[in-house]
């Protein structure tokens, strides 16, 4: 399988509520996929192209188990999750629902904007 998109790159230790803040819980995932990460980067659902990539650093998708926030990230067309490393829930979620993600120690030096 080949995946390839644009990387949007965000930090460590990005939780579900910047994922998918609270107030947005009870939509479905393809209703939530409209807010997907407004905590960190308002407006990114808008930007985000089909098959974009998200990267990360450490521990994404860490605090509560939301599964919401997983099928957010997909149904916003989110190609791939690829993280220095996740929260056990996130990766077990993500993997549930057919969401690929990489754990990649060079995951820092993918810069936002690279395909």
């Amino acid at each position: 399988m080949v995946i390839k998109g644009r990387a949007h790159k965000f930090g460590d230790n990005v939780d579900t509520d910047s994922i998918l803040p609270g107030r947005y819980l009870k939509l479905t995932g393809r209703e939530a996929a409209s807010h997907v990460m407004e905590g960190l980067a308002p407006g990114f659902a808008q930007r985000v192209q089909p098959g974009d990539i998200i990267v990360a650093g450490s521990n994404f998708g860490c605090g509560s188990g939301r599964e919401n926030a997983t099928e957010a990230v997909k149904y916003a067309g989110i190609g791939a999750v690829i993280a220095l490393s996740f929260s056990r829930l996130f990766f077990r979620s993500a993997i549930n629902i057919g969401l690929p993600v990489l754990e990649c120690p060079d995951a820092g030096s993918i810069e936002d904007g690279d395909l």
